[in-house]
């Protein structure tokens, strides 16, 4: 490596061995090749350069040239791209605490519309339940009515529901079909057990709220089936206490009796207490109406059953009736002439039970000429019945007999051909038809 002077923007070749090559000017500070390498012309300075230490030289401050270049642009654009990543990152955090936010919207509504179904399904419930708990209370008021009878029907559950009362009414369906209502589970664990189903299986939560207003619907259906056929049974007890005011209205009508005079004397049983008078509601509902009447009604009833129990309407033996000799004009079986007979004759076999046909006290008992051996029963307001040709008496004077009491047996005392019963009504002391009351009571008891 040797140095020359010359122009500053000059390259020069170098010499071959014994002589010197030519000048020529150059216009730009390149380097040029010889044969054996560069001379760098610069500042009136020449330096020359092999081969491989050129492009070593070249190689090297081309690197820093670049590395320089690229530390400048990175100083330079540093902060820009710090800049776009942070915001690049609070761009995805403001993103993920969006997505956060709205899954926790979905779980807010999720759980609101959980809650308020939560609400409806207690409300329904709590009515449902209500509802059961006046049906039932509905039940036991209809079971303790007593029957035309005078007893009273006690409340039965089961297949009771179905059997028919003595008087031929319905007795009130009970409640024990219904389905049993079991409290809901607490609230909250519901609701942390159903929110992940709710957010993730919309339609597992669809087909549990079907679920439970199936349940629903099924428990209304059950409670308005058992309404029904507890009205329905209140409306045929209703018609049935109607039906049969009627038909014991009809029985005093018929037979020309006071309904006044007798409900006078009919005996009263040993009750008594403060009175209290029957008041309804003004807000009272259609079943409190309809029961109310069916008590006055039932009341009323039961007056007529006390004072019918003093009319002589029933049979005074068991079994078919057949008679051997009718009220009226008759031929006397004896003389053969005409003659009036005051009674019906009951073809019955010596030793037959003879039974009162109505409450009353015994008036006469003994021997009566014709009737032979005879009981006289006065049931008060001038009614009053006679049992002659008995074979034994079993009651004395004085004594009290209920409707259907044995008071004698069948024979054939006194003036008779043959062992029958002598049958009489009386009112007033007069005799009248016994058919007329015995048919009476037929149409009483029909229906």
């Amino acid at each position: 490596m040797s140095y020359r002077s010359g122009h500053p923007s000059e390259y020069r070749q170098p010499q071959d061995a014994g002589r010197q090559a030519a000048r020529k000017p150059v216009n730009s500070p390149t380097a040029k090749s010889e044969e054996n390498g560069y001379t760098l012309v610069h500042a009136g300075k020449q330096v020359r350069f092999g081969p491989v230490a050129f492009w070593i030289v070249v190689g090297t401050v081309t690197t820093l040239g670049m590395w320089s270049a690229a530390t400048a642009t990175y100083f330079a654009f540093r902060d820009d791209v710090l800049t776009r990543l942070i915001a690049r990152q609070a761009e995805m955090q403001y993103a993920y605490e969006d997505r956060i936010a709205e899954l926790r919207a979905k779980v807010d509504r999720a759980t609101s519309r959980q809650l308020l179904d939560q609400e409806q399904f207690d409300q329904k419930l709590e009515q449902i339940m209500r509802r059961q708990t006046a049906l039932e209370s509905r039940a036991s008021a209809m079971g303790a009515i007593p029957d035309i009878t005078g007893s009273v029907r006690a409340p039965s559950r089961g297949a009771a529901a179905t059997e028919p009362a003595t008087s031929g009414v319905p007795k009130p369906s009970p409640i024990s079909d219904t389905a049993v209502f079991v409290a809901p589970p607490d609230r909250e664990a519901r609701l942390e057990s159903r929110a992940p189903v709710i957010v993730n299986a919309p339609a597992t939560k669809a087909a549990k709220i079907q679920g439970v207003d199936n349940v629903i619907v099924r428990l209304q259906n059950s409670l308005d089936q058992v309404e029904r056929r507890q009205l329905a049974s209140l409306t045929s007890l209703e018609d049935n206490l109607e039906s049969r005011t009627r038909r014991m209205r009809g029985v005093f009508t018929d037979l020309g009796l006071d309904i006044g005079q007798l409900e006078a004397a009919t005996p009263r049983a040993a009750m008594g207490g403060p009175f209290v008078p029957v008041k309804l509601s003004p807000d009272a509902g259609a079943f409190d109406r309809q029961l109310y009447r069916i008590n006055i009604s039932r009341a009323h009833v039961e007056r007529l059953n006390r004072t019918l129990a003093l009319v002589p309407y029933r049979k005074p033996v068991i079994g078919e009736v057949e008679f051997t000799s009718g009220f009226g004009v008759r031929s006397d079986p004896f003389l053969g002439r005409p003659a009036m007979h005051t009674g019906l004759d009951f073809r019955a076999a010596t030793g037959d039970p003879v039974r009162a046909t109505a409450n009353g006290k015994v008036a006469s008992s003994g021997w009566a000429g014709g009737y032979g051996r005879m009981v006289e029963i006065d049931h008060g307001n001038g009614l009053s019945t006679r049992y002659g040709h008995l074979s034994e008496i079993n009651v004395k004077v004085g004594d009290v007999v209920k409707i259907g009491q044995v008071i004698g047996a069948v024979g054939s005392t006194g003036r008779s051909t043959g062992p029958h019963l002598h049958y009489e009504t009386r009112i007033d002391g007069e005799a009248v038809d016994p058919q007329k009351f015995l048919r009476a009571g037929v149409r009483l008891s029909a229906g």
